[in-house]
């Protein structure tokens, strides 16, 4: 009944929230009604369950928004949208490019998963080509089936794979990693010392999930895992953290721009490209978001995504 309770209560405190916020429209019915929905249906729970995530993002980025530090166009944090990406990783990446501009139209990302829900697969949609890693064959099964027509016109080039340091340097010798305007980075392991084996990297724009446990200055990133069948435990022993991306990044040429409102993504652009384009100093004590994670399940971009041929072209 204690539970009852506190649903109930939560239930008028969010309709009446939300028409001050005037963003979501949360008719729950009545409490006796919702209660029962609630006991009688796990998915109407987790219905009521992603509508109070969306609130309470929407509720929180916007406050943040209205800070000395979310208000500053110069920052990346006012630009974040999402579209196909894990958080609000697209409006960021257009933004960018909006200030450095394009040269290729070319990515390549390590770690696509099903291609549903990446830092590229937008771009795909406005016209973009690329390459596409992921080692898992079913994911990547279910890739060449969704995007069979990109893939036939040679704009989508699939590649089964999991990179390590020895790929990773035939990859980069091969020229895998040049021409390209981004990069995109995330397997939750190995990540540091793949792009340390790099040495022909010239995307204008890399995005590396870093890990907001460890704030700067502290460098960390996990040791190397040799085992190919690693995956990670959902624990904090992963990746990278955004002061070791610094570390590396600055010796490749790159500096770093921004992170995401969720701590989970760091923006690298090249040095030549920066200028008086973003917000200084281009540090990691500067830019650093901490670790808000429980903001993503409330990033939500209409219906569950898909992808098709689009009437009007890509």
């Amino acid at each position: 009944m204690r539970q009852a309770g506190a649903l109930i209560a939560w239930h008028t405190w969010l309709n009446g929230k939300r028409t001050q916020a005037g963003i979501f429209a949360l008719d729950f019915g009545t409490p006796m009604k919702l209660l029962r929905r609630l006991l009688l249906s796990q998915r109407e729970t987790d219905r009521f369950r992603s509508r109070v995530n969306c609130y309470l993002t929407s509720n929180f980025v916007d406050s943040y928004l209205t800070t000395a530090r979310g208000s500053d166009e110069a920052r990346l944090l006012r630009y974040g949208k999402k579209v196909y990406s894990q958080n609000e990783e697209d409006g960021i990446i257009e933004e960018i490019f909006r200030r450095i501009g394009t040269k290729s139209c070319r990515f390549v990302e390590i770690g696509a998963a099903d291609g549903m829900e990446n830092n590229t697969v937008w771009l795909l949609r406005q016209g973009w080509s690329g390459t596409w890693f992921e080692g898992r064959e079913t994911l990547v099964a279910t890739i060449r089936e969704k995007f069979k027509p990109l893939v036939a016109q040679g704009r989508l080039d699939v590649r089964r794979e999991f990179v390590d340091r020895e790929s990773a340097r035939r990859l980069d010798n091969a020229g895998t990693f040049s021409g390209i305007d981004l990069f995109s980075l995330d397997i939750d392991g190995n990540d540091y010392h793949i792009v340390a084996e790099l040495e022909h990297l010239e995307a204008r724009l890399v995005v590396l999930e870093y890990n907001a446990k460890f704030p700067p200055p502290y460098k960390f990133a996990m040791a190397y895992n040799a085992d190919p069948n690693f995956s990670w435990d959902l624990t904090d022993y992963s990746g990278v953290s955004l002061s070791a991306w610094d570390y590396l990044m600055e010796r490749k040429g790159y500096a770093l721009v921004g992170c995401n409102i969720t701590g989970v993504n760091a923006f690298y652009v090249r040095k030549d490209l920066v200028e008086g384009k973003f917000s200084g100093p281009l540090t990691a004590e500067n830019h650093y978001e901490p670790a808000r994670y429980w903001l993503s399940s409330g990033f939500v971009s209409g219906h569950p995504p898909n992808y098709g041929e689009n009437h009007f072209g890509e």
